[in-house]
């Protein structure tokens, strides 16, 4: 299969042939004969993946936007692979140093940090097993937020990595000794990789990512019940969902104030027209008996004539 040349390298504590491992893995992904995408695919990126060396500093496959030098700090968004003597590969998508450009279209699209996201969450709840095998960024483009303490703690075999490139990294996966499961990761991320710069998998492999798209767009679109928006709320007193148009998320909001809240509370419709003077408060003109027929004294908004029904209905 296309994918084994990456999958043994990302399992094997090798470091003698770096680059050339890598140019022959790189190699089998395209092609119709057995390679999981065209070979015009691979147009649209480029493998970098120096010798390792002291002078190369910490070492690192890439397969980045083709549009970048040929050596030297990069840009653009990258699928990169980062070795470790005594484990398997660090496999993560990484901002190149040299900031967003040319994906900057792709990285700023809300959809795109929720699909890393989604492949994530569903990567620790299918094969965790109770622990984080991967982690992402809640924003893609936040090149000034690195990977969190308490990842690189745990994953501590990773620390080079993590102390040159934590800011630019925004979606990992730390491989289990399971390699079909690394395959299965690296297939998400690599499909997800091409499909943003416009290109899709071969047919040959077509029912084998759409299975594994359909797996993890379950964590995209989460089905949410009313007893789990509840729980919410005893937790941390608010909840947000989400979600397109027509699926139910009003009638849910109406259905749990009727229900659960007994009937105690008010929807408020946000639109572009809502002030802070609406929500919070302000001033406002109301009637008077002066000359000009009116005067501006402060007025409640929706947030603090709730916040005011509910000190009353405390204090009742």
């Amino acid at each position: 299969m296309s994918l084994d040349l990456l999958v043994q390298i990302i399992h094997s504590q090798r470091q003698d042939d770096w680059n050339d491992r890598n140019k022959a893995a790189f190699e089998a992904l395209f092609g119709a004969e057995d390679g999981r995408y065209p070979r015009s695919a691979q147009k649209c990126v480029a493998l970098r993946a120096p010798e390792m060396s002291p002078e190369t500093g910490v070492p690192f496959a890439a397969y980045i936007h083709p549009s970048n030098p040929n050596s030297g700090p990069y840009s653009g968004f990258s699928f990169v692979v980062f070795p470790c003597p005594n484990e398997p590969c660090l496999v993560g998508l990484v901002v190149g140093t040299q900031g967003l450009t040319p994906d900057e279209a792709i990285l700023g699209r809300p959809g795109h940090g929720r699909k890393v996201r989604a492949i994530c969450e569903w990567l620790n709840q299918t094969w965790g097993n109770g622990e984080q095998i991967a982690w992402a960024k809640q924003d893609p483009t936040r090149t000034d937020v690195s990977v969190p303490d308490s990842l690189t703690l745990r994953w501590s075999f990773y620390k080079s990595a993590f102390d040159r490139y934590g800011k630019v990294m925004y979606a990992l996966f730390k491989p289990t000794p399971d390699r079909e499961v690394t395959q299965t990761a690296v297939a998400a991320v690599l499909d997800l990789l091409f499909e943003e710069r416009g290109y899709d998998v071969n047919a040959r492999h077509k029912k084998d990512a759409e299975s594994i798209k359909a797996q993890w767009f379950g964590c995209l679109m989460p089905n949410i019940t009313q007893d789990d928006v509840i729980e919410h709320l005893k937790l941390r007193r608010y909840v947000i969902i989400q979600g397109p148009p027509g699926t139910g998320k009003t009638r849910m909001a109406l259905e749990l104030l009727r229900g659960a809240y007994d009937g105690f509370g008010r929807t408020v419709q946000f639109h572009p027209n809502t002030t802070y003077e609406a929500f919070i408060g302000g001033l406002a003109p109301t009637l008077s008996g002066t000359e000009l027929g009116l005067q501006f004294r402060p007025k409640l908004g929706i947030l603090m004539e709730a916040a005011a029904e509910a000190i009353n209905l405390r204090n009742a």
